[in-house]
Parts: C-alpha cells; structure tokens; sequence
C-alpha cells in the first residue's frame, strides 16, 4: 500500500511538472512559465485578495501598495498572515529587487507608470516576470473592447494557469458566474437606471470610463454608467457634463471607514448636482476600492449594488 501511494504521488507530480511550460498574454506580450513562481510580489488590494482567493500565499514574499492608501479588515490581515508589505504605496525597483521575487502581479496606475522606475522592462534584467492586470493595458494601448466581467475572470484564470492552479481558478469563475446568473434573474427587465460613479476630487470629479470594470459591475446589477462613454479607465470629468446627465443612483467610493460621508456633503452643496435625482433622493451606495477594481470582491459588491438599486426584486 505505502509503495502504491507513493506511486500515486509521483504520478501527480509528474501530472504538474506536465503541465510547465505555460505561456500567458500579458497585454498583447506572451509570458512564459517554465515552472511556478516562487517568490511573487502582488501590488495593491484587489489583486492580493486575487491572489489569496486562490490559495498563493506560500509563493507570496511580500505585498506593496496596500497601508499606503486603504485601511484594511481583520479578514485581509489574516489571510496576509507573515507576508510583509514592502512599500505602503508604489514600490521602488530596490524594494522590489531586495526580495529577490520571480513574479509581479502589478499594473499600470496599479504600482507602476509608463517609463517610470518600475515596468515589465526594467524588472526582466533582475528575473522578474510582470503580469499586468488587462484592465490597465488600455493606458498603452486603447483598441480594447469596452469592460466586461472578464477583466475579472481572464486574470484569475492567468494566475491559475501560472502557480498551477488552474482547476481552482476554474471553480472560483464558475461559482462567479453563477451568483450573477442569479443577481440577473432577480432584476429581470429593471434595467437602465442611470448611475455615476464618484472616487474622488471637488474641481473635477475622478470617475470609472469604459474601460474600468465598474461599467461592468453596473450593467450586470441593472444600470448604465453615464460616464461609459469616456475612452478610458479611471479619469477626470467635468461637474456640468455628469449634473447634465441626472443620475439616478450613485456609488460613493469609501477608501476609509465612512469617508464616503465628505463626498456625499460635497454633492449636497454642489449648485449642479444637488439638482440631480440621484443626490435629492439619497440614492447611493458606498463601496470599498476592493470591491470596484477588479477582485474577487466585484461579485459581492454587484450584489450590493443591485440590491440598493433594486429592493423590491430582492
């Protein structure tokens, strides 16, 4: 029996030693794995809980972009445990290189900037691979498709593919997709409701484009993004053009505890947009940054929004 077992164990590591090399799209650059990475570094909230969704952390050597800008749970820590946080906000190519990673799972805007310190092509030399998020590919190249849930999907599935785990990665998809199959049916025909996205800004508002998953996340939940026509991911717009467009419901984006409270006293002062539907009524949610850039918390939060949109369907 112990040989048989033995035997069993040796077939399945010659069943995941099979499955190297693999090679990912990485905005339009193939990325080639000949084996799991063993010292990954993950930038920012949404991709971390990406990571941890499926079970990285042992290939994890540390975390950056996280304290520097959000204020996070007791289930984030515990499921961080030891990894350390290298860099609270974008890291430095010596903060990085100091840990000797193999992998970077970061994007642009997303711990790094074009012909800036950190890039795919200044982290090659030193052995590190970069996995760019798709959402962000659209800051260099914008002949992309307008978002959909699969900003989501196809990056968890890149990274299953990469350690390994593309079982796990499938499963995590398919469960997705089947509480929004359901969050659908309960709307049914209730669709159309005019939503505004507000992160930040007074002089002009920061707000999710076509290609920000949010667009997604509001179309799946029932409602339309006005701003779905600004050809890009995150960026400025003007007060007039948003106040023109009357939203119906807002979602207030909550980097700390209850800090979306100063952006709806904002609106409530604004000479335009006290005017709209959305603001007179109070018609709003909050949502975490995890839960508005792409991670396994957007399911959740379409949920959440759909909900407040829609009571009388749930």
């Amino acid at each position: 029996m112990k040989r048989l077992v033995l035997s069993f164990a040796s077939l399945l590591l010659a069943q995941t030693a099979f499955a190297f090399p693999v090679t990912v799209d990485s905005c339009g650059t193939p990325l080639t794995f000949d084996a799991a990475p063993k010292r990954a570094v993950i930038q920012d909230l949404n991709m971390a809980e990406m990571a941890f969704a499926l079970g990285l952390q042992p290939s994890i050597v540390g975390l950056t972009g996280i304290t520097g800008w959000y204020k996070v749970g007791p289930e984030f820590k515990a499921e961080q445990g030891a990894i350390p946080e290298l860099a609270p906000k974008y890291p430095t190519l010596e903060n990085l290189v100091a840990v000797e990673p193999d992998f970077f799972f970061a994007g642009w805007y997303y711990g790094m900037k074009p012909g800036g310190e950190v890039t795919p092509d200044t982290l090659a030399p030193h052995g590190i691979k970069t996995l760019v998020p798709t959402e962000s590919c659209v800051h260099l190249d914008q002949n992309r498709p307008a978002a959909s849930m699969d900003l989501l999907y196809g990056d968890v599935e890149k990274l299953g593919k990469i350690f390994g785990k593309e079982a796990e990665a499938g499963k995590l998809v398919s469960n997705w997709k089947a509480q929004l199959a359901d969050i659908t049916a309960k709307i049914g025909d209730r669709t159309g409701t005019r939503v505004f996205l507000y992160d930040s800004g007074e002089d002009k508002p920061f707000t999710s484009g076509k290609f920000a998953i949010p667009s997604a996340m509001i179309a799946a939940a029932g409602g339309d993004n006005i701003m779905a026509d600004m050809p890009t991911s995150w960026g400025n717009t003007d007060w007039e053009t948003v106040a023109a467009r009357n939203p119906q419901f807002l979602i207030l984006l909550d980097y700390q505890d209850g800090g979306y409270r100063k952006l709806l006293d904002f609106l409530k002062a604004h000479p335009a947009m006290k005017e709209t539907e959305a603001v007179k009524n109070e018609h709003f949610i909050a949502l975490r940054y995890a839960e508005l850039t792409p991670g396994p918390a957007n399911i959740e939060a379409i949920g959440k929004i759909a909900r407040a949109m829609h009571p009388e369907a749930f």
